[in-house]
């Protein structure tokens, strides 16, 4: 993530842009400055993850209790000081950063083939070294940040910007996260999580006016010096031979600074004493050598600029007002910056980031006053509040049904569609097949229409409370990241085939337009990681038709409804979902939160025949007992060792817990969300003992830690799956019965669906 080479930079070239400072002191700064003004940190919840899961054992499928308990622990630190979070996931890949989503992808594979390697060679969890996030890690601390009563917002388009957009138009005391690109958007301050002491509240800031400063650039330069240097747009190797030529005429190469050191050095060097010499008499492809690579360059750059913001390298005196003579007559070496020729309407249609405040979807009015350029500095004094323009007369559209659990304010959202209008009237040398290659996202092939249920799904999807509903709709494309999966166990199908038949019929209840005359139905594009998947193309997806009895409800009747009715037709479609209609009055007879975890495992024995009545007492045994353990006391279990069979399973569970996110928000959320989550239900260590002792034959009781009293309970789960998987004609048996056809299924599942 970020630019490349820059924070190695920072650390060892210019150690004095980093600040060691206390968030209690700059807490106290903010209200002294600002009375009655909640001293507020955005955070990119995306770069947390890892400083957030400090549990020991991250291989068996989570330690979700602990996690949980770290994130109240991590928020109480900041509650005490006085200061509000407000978190940022990322809610998509735009389509320009999907090559380096796959890229990571792929490193991610071979670092789980290690792993797995690791495990079946030592019998235990390989060292921090080869930490990797347990799977849902990101779905679920949405969630479990809401459930402890934190703003959590999805984003839109990429996450950094509307970290960054947020950051600057709510006046925040800083943005937390492990990003070189917040050195690059000219926004609130740059705050390290991975220097955060949550004891003390210290931690590290970035300062990128020291950066400029130690580069000779302004601010306004740093998205050229970012896109030459190459990030998640530009490629590394876009501009490499310009790079090497600024270096071989660079006469200050620094010892210490090492190569990718006195690269940034040599091209800060070329942007400040050659190109700021003919900025705004040149066009930019003038003085660089763009080529084919033209919009892309352009992309990159305009990626950093906030809402109101402009970039000087993008911008030439108009030829109407100075003739190409005045130009070149111009003081070269004036670096005053060229104003820009903007319509006046278009500052009143920048829409806002996100304004938890407000319920309404509003524009943001980035000038109050059309003469006056908005500036952004470190001193937050001298920048007036951005005030909101609002009709007070309009009031929003609420919908008549959504997540009973919600009470999060909605805020206003970025309209992916403003962007292409706002570059081709702020940049008039972009021209508008340029700008339409910069920004395919803006292209949405909006596989619903603009309606009351798209708006639903959007609002759903802001608020973090539904899971891949809103991608679905809006452009049909969705991605799963990597499961930590044997690729050598061929026992084991992969998880993206195994809840492929549930997301098809998710995508038959969502599209439901195509029924209606159309002999074949849409493709939903998949990025799904599974061993074998080179992912150089998505894998197209059909819809799969699905029976409900009664027929299957509309979106209106499943989200808007308000009948009482409607949520037993909510519960019908989801069963439907999993194909488990029939078992409707055994799944209702299990309580909360065992019964979504029950539809679970009957829909994994139905399609998994190589999983084995062990499996099953070692599943049911982990989530009765779970019931009875305190965090400490799972903390503390040890396991004899690590069996790989087992951490497969692990992921496998976790991962059919983020499907019934998904088919829980789809169908209009007929089950409570806290059902599913992976703290109320599952832990990692403890299903591994429980696996471990039910491999080597253990009873039921020593399974249940001699606590008869979940006997019962045990026995009448057990039933209720046997019994569904049998209308199924699934027979589950020990392992002593299993024949050696079993094997190779996973090969046989890749040629199945290789079919669409």
């Amino acid at each position: 993530m970020g630019v490349r080479g820059l924070q190695g930079f920072v650390g060892s070239t210019c150690p004095h842009i980093c600040t060691t400072v206390n968030l209690h002191e700059l807490a106290e700064s903010h209200r002294a400055k600002y009375p009655g003004s909640t001293p507020t940190i955005v955070v990119d919840a995306m770069c947390c993850l890892r400083y957030w899961y400090t549990a020991e054992s991250w291989v068996c499928g989570g330690q979700w209790r602990e996690y949980y308990s770290a994130l109240r622990d991590f928020l109480a630190a900041f509650t005490s000081a006085g200061i509000k979070l407000i978190f940022f996931f990322d809610g998509t890949v735009e389509p320009g950063k999907r090559d380096e989503w796959v890229k990571r992808r792929l490193k991610n594979n071979r670092e789980i083939s290690r792993i797995f390697h690791y495990i079946k060679s030592k019998r235990e969890q390989p060292g921090r070294n080869m930490f990797f996030i347990p799977s849902g890690l990101a779905i679920f601390t949405r969630f479990a940040l809401k459930s402890l009563g934190q703003e959590t917002f999805c984003s839109l388009q990429e996450a950094d910007y509307e970290v960054a957009s947020y950051g600057l138009q709510h006046n925040c005391l800083g943005i937390l996260g492990e990003d070189t690109d917040y050195l690059i958007y000219d926004t609130c301050p740059y705050l390290s999580i991975g220097d955060l002491c949550l004891e003390s509240l210290q931690t590290i800031l970035l300062c990128r006016e020291k950066l400029c400063e130690s580069l000779g650039l302004r601010v306004s330069d740093l998205p050229l010096l970012a896109c030459l240097l190459g990030n998640d747009i530009t490629p590394e190797g876009m501009f490499e031979s310009f790079r090497y030529k600024c270096l071989s005429s660079y006469a200050s190469v620094k010892e210490n600074a090492g190569k990718k050191g006195n690269i940034i050095l040599a091209v800060s060097d070329y942007i400040s004493k050659v190109l700021h010499l003919y900025q705004g008499e040149k066009k930019i492809e003038e003085m660089l050598p763009l080529g084919p690579n033209k919009a892309l360059f352009y992309k990159g750059v305009t990626s950093y600029l906030l809402p109101g913001q402009k970039s000087p390298w993008l911008v030439q005196k108009p030829k109407s007002i100075i003739t190409d003579k005045q130009m070149a007559s111009l003081n070269p070496g004036s670096k005053q910056e060229v104003p820009m020729c903007i319509d006046p309407e278009f500052k009143q249609e920048v829409p806002v980031c996100t304004n938890p405040e407000s319920m309404q979807e509003v524009p943001m009015c980035m000038d109050p006053e059309p003469n006056q350029e908005a500036s952004v500095c470190m001193d937050r004094e001298s920048k007036p509040e951005v005030p909101m323009c609002t009709d007070p007369e309009s009031k929003p559209e609420v919908p008549l049904y959504t997540n009973p659990e919600s009470k999060q304010k909605s805020p206003s959202e970025i309209d992916p569609k403003c962007n292409l209008e706002a570059l081709t009237c702020t940049y008039p040398e972009v021209k508008q097949e340029d700008a339409m290659d910069m920004e395919p996202e803006i292209k949405q092939a909006t596989m619903v229409s603009e309606s009351e249920i798209l708006k639903v799904a959007r609002m759903h999807h802001v608020h973090s409370e539904s899971y891949l509903v809103y991608n679905i709709l809006s452009s049909g494309e969705i991605e799963c990241s990597n499961t930590l999966e044997d690729e050598l166990d061929q026992a084991l199908p992969s998880q993206a085939f195994i809840y492929r038949p549930v997301r098809q019929r998710v995508y038959s209840l969502l599209l439901e337009d195509w029924k209606d005359g159309a002999s074949t139905g849409p493709v939903v594009k998949e990025w799904f990681v599974y061993p074998g998947n080179s992912l150089k193309h998505p894998d197209l997806v059909r819809p799969l038709q699905m029976t409900v009895q009664g027929g299957t409800p509309s979106l209106e009747v499943l989200w808007l409804s308000q009948e009482p009715a409607a949520q037993a037709r909510r519960l019908d479609t989801l069963l439907a979902c999993f194909n488990l209609s029939s078992s409707r009055e055994e799944l209702q007879s299990v309580e909360s939160p065992l019964r979504a975890l029950c539809c679970l495992l009957i829909y994994l024995f139905v399609q998994v025949d190589t999983l084995s009545l062990e499996d099953l007492h070692a599943f049911i045994a982990q989530a009765l007992c779970l019931q009875g353990k305190s965090t400490s006391q799972l903390m503390h279990l040890q396991l004899d060792y690590i069996n790989s069979r087992a951490v497969q399973l692990g992921s496998l569970l976790v991962r059919g817990l983020t499907t019934l996110v998904l088919v829980n928000s789809a169908c209009g959320f007929p089950w409570t969300t806290s059902d599913f989550m992976p703290w109320n239900v599952f832990d990692g260590k403890l299903f591994h003992q429980k696996y471990l002792q039910s491999e080597k034959g253990y009873g039921v009781e020593t399974l249940l830690e001699q606590n008869r009293s979940w006997l019962t309970t045990f026995h009448n789960l057990k039933a209720v799956v046997c019994k569904a998987c049998s209308k199924e004609n699934r027979r589950i048996v020990g392992r002593i019965h299993w024949n050696s056809h079993y094997t190779g299924g996973r090969q046989h599942e890749h040629d199945h669906w290789r079919r669409y």
